[in-house]
């Protein structure tokens, strides 16, 4: 039963699996307790694929998924007044067009939307005729949040900068409470590269980089962590082999919990080269300023705001393998470095990162945006 003293609200979300920065964000939300106390909330997951690799393939199995999904949310707003629909919606692709249908119906029943972007895209999707009136539809009247300022441009084509708020991820403090390690000097430094094996979050890159430290004579272990995406494990492995690093490299497979925070725990130096298209923020990046890990990224959708270059890591071009060597070289061989810049990443990851500043700010926009009441 909803609440009626106060403000009704319904979350569209995309909630694991599989994990990705949606996934995580939608359980976050569904997981606070501010949300849950300020309004009355229900949830409807409009996930329906269960990895990474099956993501972008229609199967039957999905279908009636898809299907199901919609059944749920007529159902839903047939029977229940809603003050405010919040919805985790794609930027583009099948996916998108999937999404735009829940779009139409919370439309049909005049409940005003806000959309909770995870990714980008719409500004390379625009240029078709068709899909720029699909937009125009998704957009009026709306309301959207987006992680960062760094990434109105996508959405600047169709929605008016009044119309767009900002939130950054927060994450939930790990249970593993002993920082200690921040400040070790490790006999063999070790890198940590943990998100789906995907060749465009940089997992080649990376293992070219190692290469090169490896003919430099530096001693290194390089720890890979996440579920298969378009390279499958075995296919990682063979590189490895074929590059000569099985003595540094290791695919560690899925990592979850607490599993995760003690593989975070017992590196020293995070690295993320991603060129990933649709990358918004980088989550991982966020988990590594958590542990104090000193992180080396590139500056690709809104990681710039959590990467300063120089402070607590380095921004590095997309695809340069040689200057990702040179800056995993230069933290390998200074310890205290590792640790200043560690140490920098903690101290912004709790004065902008954390999850009770990220709640915080959700419930400020949407109590805003019920107050001035979407036109």
């Amino acid at each position: 039963m909803l609440d009626t003293s106060k403000n009704k609200l319904l979350f569209l979300i995309h909630l694991p699996p599989p994990i990705h920065g949606a996934g995580i964000a939608g359980s976050n939300i569904k997981a606070s307790k501010l949300l849950n106390e300020t309004f009355s909330n229900s949830f409807i997951n409009i996930s329906v694929s269960k990895n990474i690799k099956s993501h972008s393939k229609l199967t039957l199995r999905k279908f009636f998924l898809i299907i199901s999904v919609y059944f749920r949310v007529i159902s839903f707003l047939l029977y229940n007044k809603i003050d405010l629909c919040l919805i985790s919606i794609n930027s583009k692709g099948s996916a998108w067009l999937k999404e735009l249908l829940l779009v139409f119906f919370v439309k049909l029943f005049k409940v005003p939307i806000i959309y909770f972007y995870n990714n980008k895209g719409v500004r390379s999707n625009s240029y078709n005729f068709f899909k720029k009136k699909l937009y125009e539809f998704q957009f009026k009247n709306t309301k959207s949040i987006l992680l960062s300022p760094l990434l109105y441009y996508d959405l600047s084509t169709f929605v008016k900068k009044t119309d767009v708020f900002y939130c950054p991820y927060g994450l939930i403090n790990n249970s593993v409470k002993n920082n200690n390690y921040a400040f070790k000097k490790s006999e063999v430094v070790t890198i940590l590269f943990f998100s789906n094996l995907i060749e465009s979050k940089g997992v080649f890159v990376l293992l070219d980089a190692c290469k090169i430290l490896m003919k430099k004579n530096i001693s290194f272990r390089c720890n890979f962590a996440g579920s298969e995406g378009d390279i499958t494990s075995i296919q990682f492995e063979d590189k490895v082999w074929q590059m000569g690093l099985q003595n540094h490299v290791y695919y560690l497979g899925k990592k979850y919990d607490f599993e995760k925070e003690i593989i975070f725990q017992e590196a020293d130096i995070f690295a993320f080269p991603t060129f990933y298209h649709n990358e918004t923020f980088g989550l991982v990046n966020l988990e590594a300023m958590q542990c104090s890990l000193p992180i080396i990224s590139t500056n690709e959708g809104a990681i710039a705001d959590i990467v300063i270059d120089g402070i607590n890591g380095y921004l590095v071009p997309q695809r340069n393998v040689e200057i990702l060597a040179e800056k995993l070289e230069i933290l390998i061989l200074n310890p205290e470095l590792r640790n200043e810049m560690g140490r920098a990443g903690k101290r912004m990851f709790d004065e902008k990162f954390t999850f009770e500043i990220f709640e915080k700010r959700i419930v400020e926009i949407l109590q805003e945006v019920l107050t001035n009441k979407i036109a």
